[in-house]
């Protein structure tokens, strides 16, 4: 893919997209957070930006994944800059914006439970206290008795069927 990328054929484009965009799209959407609106204009960008600068990529020093992820990173956080200061600057009095909070939270706790679905009981209970309720590995190996190691190796094969039907 990297050889097809520096000799600028369409098909390392096309192979970059299909194997990374969703990641591209999740860096991008946790540095944007409400700038939602620029999000797929920052995604084409930033997949513009490893077009034009893939020379720059050195295997010895990153790996490809990485090296996508820092890009993606900072050109989430140059857009968040530079848009952001036009939101400040918009005259709240032109058009004012209400938000259930309670149908907002119930929106978020569908779409998680959604893309939890995919998981067993067992770890869709251990992603919901760590990730959501934020508890330590440590506190949770302490309650159900078990080995931290047993909850990385959950939680990482968990993360794997997550991506796997996002990708669907």
């Amino acid at each position: 893919m990297i050889k097809y990328i520096k000799k600028k054929k369409e098909n390392g484009m096309e192979l970059l997209i299909d194997n990374y965009r969703g990641i591209i799209t999740a860096v991008v959407r946790r540095h944007l957070g409400v700038l939602i609106n620029y999000e797929e204009e920052c995604v084409d960008d930033i997949l513009l930006s490893i077009w034009d600068n893939i020379t720059k990529f050195d295997d010895s020093k990153n790996s490809f994944k990485n090296w996508i992820c820092a890009v993606s990173k900072y050109k989430a956080i140059d857009y968040k800059k530079k848009y952001l200061s036009k939101v400040e600057y918009m005259d709240i009095s032109e058009e004012i914006y209400y938000i259930d909070q309670e149908l907002l939270k119930s929106e978020i706790e569908e779409e998680v439970n959604d893309i939890l679905s995919h998981l067993n009981e067992n770890d869709r209970k251990l992603f919901k206290q760590h990730y959501l309720n934020g508890e330590t590995l440590e506190e949770i190996a302490v309650k159900n008795n078990t080995k931290i190691s047993n909850l990385y190796n959950r939680l990482s094969r968990g993360r794997k069927k997550i991506r796997k039907s996002m990708m669907r």
